[in-house]
């Protein structure tokens, strides 16, 4: 008998990206819609919370219809939907929890929450197959996390950011050098042009566990940028970037594979906004080819199209629960402080 295909579509608003999908089986994409609002929050220099959420409004139901379109597919073809509950900006992701819970009720199809985070990581499932256990560096605007993935929906976080994310860190510096929101893209192509000759701080590096602290780096960065104009003195704006890429990539790389090490997953996967930078990328990629044959992990990055915020990453998630059993009911709300392990806490 053949297998039924499964697809979910899936509701991602957690911050400044509208996003629907429909994803089949949990491994492959038939239509993802994202709606972007860089340019709106561009002038504020950051996301506004109450500007994202009108946004959200404005095209949530417009690009749920495109992406049935784009997939070919009606609702008598979906078996589940999936939404961001958290964690993120609480009035965003009520508006995608309200759409996909309004949808479930209309339509009778289950309804199944899934945690931010979790789709980020999830996001290498779209790419290749995840041998477990596995690890992930999760890097992004608000998060930098070590989590140690037992199976599809166990999770467990062994490292976390203590102060400022790296993206957010990015995001702050990129102000001092007259960067636009957001500032990653830019900050790694500028670091690829210059050199470390700032040698800032790299903070809990030598520690023995796996936390991480920016809130010192960017601190050193915005003094070094300050006393610099106060004495009117031009600095290179590469060699910053660079100086600062590399603090950032140095602590990373090294905890990392440090739990690499100790932990020896069989597959180790880079997620999150931050995992499009060239450089950390390369960096990872490079160290974990340098590891003994009989720790080195299988290596999944994720497509550049799948590192920010998308539907895409939430329906594969969705789909591990779904196969698990694990769905959501008519209480489902928004969390903007939702924190790993997922499963323990759904199944409680």
């Amino acid at each position: 008998m053949t297998k039924k295909d499964i697809r979910i579509l899936a509701f991602e608003s957690s911050c400044d990206e509208t996003s629907t999908a429909v994803i089949k089986n949990g491994r492959e994409i038939e239509s993802l819609i994202v709606a972007t609002q860089i340019k709106s929050h561009q002038r504020f220099g950051g996301v506004v919370p109450e500007v994202a959420s009108r946004h959200h409004i404005e095209v949530i139901t417009q690009i749920t219809k495109e992406a049935l379109a784009e997939a070919h597919t009606s609702w008598k073809d979906i078996d589940a939907i999936a939404v961001t509950y958290g964690p993120g900006l609480v009035g965003a992701l009520l508006i995608g929890v309200s759409a996909a819970k309004a949808a479930s009720m209309a339509t009778g199809l289950p309804l199944i929450g899934v945690d931010h985070i979790m789709g980020h990581i999830m996001a290498a499932q779209l790419k290749d197959e995840i041998e477990y256990p596995a690890l992930a560096l999760q890097v992004s605007g608000g998060h930098t996390e070590i989590v140690l993935i037992k199976d599809p929906i166990h999770f467990e976080i062994i490292g976390d950011t203590r102060d400022d994310a790296a993206g957010e860190a990015y995001d702050k510096i990129g102000r001092v050098l007259g960067v636009n929101y957001p500032a990653g893209k830019t900050i790694d192509e500028w670091a690829h042009k210059g050199q470390d000759t700032f040698h800032f701080p790299r903070a809990m590096m030598e520690d023995d566990d796996y936390d991480f602290s920016f809130s010192g780096l960017k601190s050193a960065f915005i003094n070094t940028c300050h006393h610099a104009d106060q004495i009117h003195e031009k600095l290179d704006k590469y060699d910053l970037a660079a100086s600062f890429q590399a603090s950032v990539v140095d602590v990373l790389s090294h905890k990392t594979i440090r739990a690499i090490k100790e932990y020896k997953p069989k597959t180790f996967i880079l997620g999150g906004g931050v995992a499009a930078n060239r450089g950390l990328r390369e960096r990872l990629s490079k160290e974990i080819e340098q590891l003994p044959a009989d720790i080195k992990p299988k290596v999944i990055l994720p497509d550049l199209k799948l590192c920010g915020d998308n539907a895409a990453m939430i329906g594969a998630a969705a789909y591990n629960l779904y196969q698990a059993g694990i769905f959501s009911d008519e209480h489902l709300n928004a969390d903007p402080s939702l924190e790993l392990p997922y499963a323990e806490r759904m199944l409680q």
